[in-house]
């Protein structure tokens, strides 16, 4: 008969917690958001100070609305997922819920955006789609430690 009846003998010290491989997924992703956030700050200051940048008008665009507005709407997303991405190394559960959505948003920001820079729209798409994968998939292997 075994002397451990609820679990098995682990090597770490008691108190402490298995860390999972996926907390390397997790990190990724909070870095990827913050990466993402300065992506969608500048994306929006360029639309704001230097709208002849981008390839087609406001008028050729899925959503005809102006740069001034597309600026700050990036700006303003960028430094929310920005601060949110710092939150996710904290292990918060509300990080991780406003990246994924906000990730959302992003690609479809960025879909509308297409026309205009097409490129940079593809390569944030797809960046958005690993933060969705990697806060969705294992988010809950870092968590905040509750005292």
């Amino acid at each position: 008969m075994s002397q451990y009846v609820d679990s098995p003998p682990s090597s770490q010290p008691s108190g402490y917690r298995q860390v999972s491989g996926w907390v390397g997924w997790i990190a990724f992703a909070g870095i990827l958001m913050v990466m993402v956030g300065v992506f969608h700050f500048i994306q929006g200051l360029v639309a704001l100070f230097n709208d002849s940048f981008y390839l087609a008008r406001p008028s050729g665009m899925v959503i005809s609305v102006d740069y001034t507005a597309w600026g700050w709407t990036h700006m303003i997303g960028g430094v929310v997922l920005f601060v949110a991405g710092l939150c996710v190394f904290a292990g918060q559960i509300w990080a991780r819920t406003v990246g994924t959505i906000l990730a959302v948003l992003s690609a479809i920001v960025n879909i509308g955006f297409l026309a205009a820079y097409p490129i940079w729209s593809i390569l944030m798409i797809a960046l958005d789609v690993i933060v969705i994968m990697a806060l969705t998939v294992h988010g809950s292997d870092i968590k905040a430690e509750e005292y």
